[in-house]
């Protein structure tokens, strides 16, 4: 049995990833935490991460925060030893570095992934296929209006992988003028990213390519927080294979 701490476990994500971990008969929910004490799939919930990660000794602690704490929050673990499984976005590359540097040199593995929906993943993997044929790309993601990062960790990361298939260049026409500040969006590589934070949304993200005469459009939606599961479960399962820090659900899928 693999025993597995939730972090944040009496949010909305937090709540639901105790359920699947609870469900599991690989997994074993040993201790939860969170800002506020409480109870959660039968477990009294803790406030002391460092204090709960020492007593009961997980071999895996699931992070679902805020972008505030997770850095913090991920330390505190590998300091313990203990493989972090992270899907609070927000992380620069520097704290990624650092958070690598003290995984190898304690010898425990670190999972991050932007995005634990497997459809997600493979809209990813489609999308960097097809930049190698119709390059010019744009990015939208939809998101509930509680999210607290912009953009999604998950559009971020398709533009970098979309990056590493096409050379950057500029979209548009070249002497566009934006007459509102950012009305372009975010831009990474010559890719721009626009975000949507509205209520009614969950998760949702299309890549919209354009060519000569016609467009190419991928799109995900999850419609439920209950399609994060499977791939946290597997991440739970896999982090103590792997070595130093992995960033991507795809590096789990066979």
């Amino acid at each position: 049995m693999i025993k597995v701490l939730v972090n944040g476990a009496l949010g909305r994500m937090g709540r639901t990833v105790c359920g699947a971990v609870n469900d599991d008969s690989e997994l074993e929910l040993v201790g939860a935490v969170d800002a506020y004490a409480g109870e959660v799939c039968g477990l009294t919930v803790e406030t002391n991460l460092d204090a709960a990660l020492k007593r009961l000794a997980p071999d895996v602690m699931v992070d679902f925060t805020r972008p505030a704490v997770v850095f913090d929050n991920v330390m505190i673990a590998l300091a313990n030893k203990v493989s972090p499984v992270v899907g609070t976005t927000g992380l620069s590359d520097e704290a990624k570095e650092k958070i690598r540097a003290l995984a190898e040199a304690n010898d425990t593995p670190a999972f991050i992934a932007p995005n634990f929906a497997l459809g997600a993943v493979l809209m990813m993997l489609l999308s960097r296929q097809v930049a190698k044929y119709m390059p010019d790309v744009e990015i939208i993601e939809l998101h509930h209006d509680k999210k607290l990062d912009a953009p999604s960790g998950t559009a971020e990361l398709t533009a970098k992988m979309i990056a590493e298939v096409r050379p950057p260049h500029k979209q548009g026409h070249p002497d566009e003028v934006e007459r509102l500040p950012h009305v372009r969006g975010a831009e990474v590589d010559g890719i721009r990213i626009h975000s949507v934070r509205l209520p009614g949304y969950v998760a949702h993200q299309e890549v919209i390519f354009g060519g000569l005469g016609q467009t190419l459009t991928i799109r995900h939606d999850s419609t439920g927080r209950d399609s994060f599961m499977p791939g946290v479960v597997l991440a739970c399962k896999k982090v103590r294979n792997l070595r130093g820090l992995t960033v991507g659900l795809d590096k789990l899928l066979d």
